[in-house]
């Protein structure tokens, strides 16, 4: 072992040696290393912000975001970068290839960089994984670029990119207290609301009535049976003036004119007569249970109850009737009058109807065909109550005389509201064709917009349907026969079968654009995973084996499968989002497991480990594949300073070009992006 690390330690301290041999300022200039460089683009940025390769931007839109950016750069202290070009070749990977061109233009970690491909619809946003902005943060600011960029927004995407990125830099902590305003807001919504809910929970309380029974099943045996017996003795009163009254009122007004009261008074004493038997029962030598008792003595009381108040319900009749006795004459000449108002009605009757009949269907005004004849004999029978009235006056028969008036006025009220039936019809069926308009106008609207919706053979049906009631509802809106309440019914349901099958069609799409948003969250997730492996394999390539690197190859090409598949088929691209992070975290965990094995002192390869204590630094440095780096003449990504010299990754606003590392690949940026 000892031998070994003597072996390792001499080449380092060769290689350093050989280095440090050669002056930066006697050194004759390096030539570049062959490191795959793309044969067209990656490109060399220009010496603004925005460099539009394939004219995707006004002179002034430049002009504009130029200032933006460098707004940007003086008060966040960073630097975005954007670059506009057809396609991305050479890498065709949007990602490979805008890291490539940040790393060739030796962007810093306060730098960063949005390519935009404009023909092949992609773009990246790339970022140092060191830079001030989290990685999450970015990949929230390149998703909030797809509807611009969607939009061929080109301008807005790059004013949308820079808008994210203010606040978030270094020095900022308004993001921070923004963060932290709004968890307190939500906090307070959610006390708000569960006092609240509390609150109303109460009122509701308060507001409803508890369930009551029966009050009388609450007293006692002893008072149930003085109640009883009480309300047996009330409504065996009552029966007895009622039916004196209707003696003297049987004789003044006739048997006629009374015998609705006599057939309530012996409704009652039916009840009374039934009321008197389950007392009977109480009081016979027959023994009762507790129960039958109760409940016939409750039985007794309820009877007396609806007794009473049958018997009250005809008390104002009575007085009525008395009152027209006493002013026969002033009522008749009341009658007398409202008989020439409703005369003046039942004439025009018929014309109205005929009018109505030369614009309408029979059937639309079926109910109120016979009200002109009905009308007619109401007045007549009216007239012959008028007479009649007046003669019993004259005979001192003022209570038949007060009967007859009341019959009069009945037959008047009648003839009068048979009259205005019909121009009520009249005033109906002109709102029901007024309504019938005003729905011919919404069909029209819904079907222009079933015109923008899929096609499917409800739709058609339903489509179909509504045509067809607005040409009857139009053939039925002029000339004779109308039918305004059938047409309205027939419009109604039309509208009620294409706005469900639209409601329903749209609440499909609402359902496939709910599933575009789990597709995006998975993409997104997919990418954090596939970033989070990549970066574990990396910094640890020393001791990570096949299994790893291949799980983790293959997740980024499920994630490719599902960017590619994400517009025409989002089924199949979340398919392959949910296998790449699957996939991914299968890669770090057999990372996770060749790291637990190298550092028993197994290594891959034969490479080593450590055992019996901590790592040294040269155990990290051979397990982060340091040493392989330097040996095979990488630096194992970007860094301010590094090996070959070459100065800071600083990229002015006023100056171009940069650096180029000495590295290849750019393992140390990240960022997110797709199509749009």
């Amino acid at each position: 072992m000892r031998a070994r690390w003597a072996v390792v330690v001499g080449v380092i301290l060769g290689v350093l040696g050989l280095s440090l041999a050669v002056s930066p300022a006697s050194a004759a200039p390096r030539a570049p290393l062959t490191t795959s460089v793309p044969a067209t683009a990656p490109v060399t940025l220009g010496s603004d912000f925005v460099t539009d390769l394939v004219g995707a931007l006004g002179s002034s839109e430049t002009e504009e975001l130029n200032g933006r950016l460098e707004e940007l750069s003086r008060t966040q202290n960073i630097q975005l970068f954007v670059v506009f070009v057809d396609t991305f070749t050479t890498p065709a990977n949007s990602q490979e290839w805008t890291n490539q061109v940040a790393i060739d233009n030796g962007l810093g970690q306060q730098q960063y960089l949005l390519a935009v491909a404009t023909q092949s619809r992609q773009y990246y946003l790339s970022a140092d994984k060191a830079g001030p902005v989290p990685l999450s943060r970015v990949d929230q600011i390149s998703q909030s670029l797809v509807n611009d960029l969607r939009t061929k927004d080109w301008a807005g995407a790059v004013r949308t990119a820079a808008d994210g990125f203010s606040g978030s830099g270094s020095s900022d902590i308004g993001g921070i207290l923004l963060i932290v305003l709004c968890v307190l807001a939500v906090i307070g919504a959610i006390i708000v609301l569960v006092v609240m809910r509390r609150r109303a929970a109460a009122r509701v309380r308060r507001a409803t009535p508890t369930p009551t029974g029966d009050p009388l099943d609450a007293i006692s045996d002893e008072e149930l049976t003085r109640r009883a017996g009480l309300a047996l003795v009330h409504t065996d009163d009552a029966i007895t003036s009622s039916t004196e009254d209707l003696g003297f009122a049987t004789a003044q007004f006739g048997e006629t004119a009374t015998s609705s009261f006599t057939e309530v008074v012996n409704k009652a004493k039916a009840k009374l007569d039934e009321a008197f038997s389950l007392k009977q029962k109480l009081d016979d030598e027959i023994p009762d249970t507790d129960q039958q008792r109760r409940d016939w003595l409750l039985q007794i009381i309820r009877l007396c109850e609806s007794a009473d108040t049958a018997l009250d319900a005809n008390v104002t009749a009575f007085d009525e009737l008395r009152k027209l006795e006493q002013d026969a004459e002033q009522a008749l000449t009341q009658l007398k009058a409202h008989r020439e108002a409703a005369a003046a009605a039942v004439a025009a009757a018929p014309a109205a109807l005929q009018t109505l009949s030369a614009v309408y269907d029979p059937t639309a005004l079926q109910t109120v065909a016979g009200n002109p004849a009905e009308a007619a004999s109401r007045l007549e029978l009216a007239d012959a109550n008028i007479a009649s009235a007046g003669d019993l006056i004259a005979q001192g028969k003022r209570g038949e005389a007060a009967f007859a008036i009341r019959t009069g006025e009945e037959g008047v009220l009648q003839a009068a509201q048979l009259a205005g039936a019909i121009t009520t019809l009249q005033a109906d069926l002109a709102a029901a064709e007024a309504q019938s308009q005003t729905l011919i106008a919404n069909l029209e609207q819904d079907l222009a917009g079933a015109a923008a919706l899929p096609a499917s053979p409800e739709l058609n049906a339903a489509v179909a349907a509504t045509r067809t009631a607005l040409d009857q509802a139009r053939t039925d809106a002029t000339g004779t026969g109308r039918r305004p309440q059938a047409v309205l019914e027939s419009l109604t349901a039309a509208n009620s079968r294409i706005d469900s099958t639209v409601d329903a069609i749209r609440n499909a799409q609402q359902q496939a654009e709910r599933a575009q948003q789990v597709l995006e969250q998975t993409l997104t997730q997919a990418r954090a995973e596939i970033s989070t492996a990549n970066s574990y394999i990396t910094t640890h390539r020393g001791a990570i084996g096949p299994d790893a690197r291949t799980r983790a190859a293959q997740a980024s090409a499920e994630y490719d499968q599902a960017e590619a598949a994400h517009v025409a088929d989002p089924n199949a691209a979340l398919q392959h989002a949910q296998r790449a992070i699957a996939l991914a975290r299968e890669a770090t965990q057999l990372a996770a497991g060749s790291i637990d094995s190298w550092g028993s002192g197994g290594g891959w390869g034969g490479g080593g480990g450590w055992s019996g204590g901590s790592r040294s630094g040269m155990g990290d440095a051979i397990l982060g594949g340091i040493i392989g780096g330097i040996l095979s003449g990488g630096g194992g990504g970007r860094s301010s300073g590094g090996w070959g010299g070459g100065g800071g990754g600083w990229r002015s606003s006023g100056g171009g070009g940069g650096f180029r590392p000495s590295s290849f690949g750019g393992g140390s940026r990240g960022g997110s992006g797709g199509r749009f």
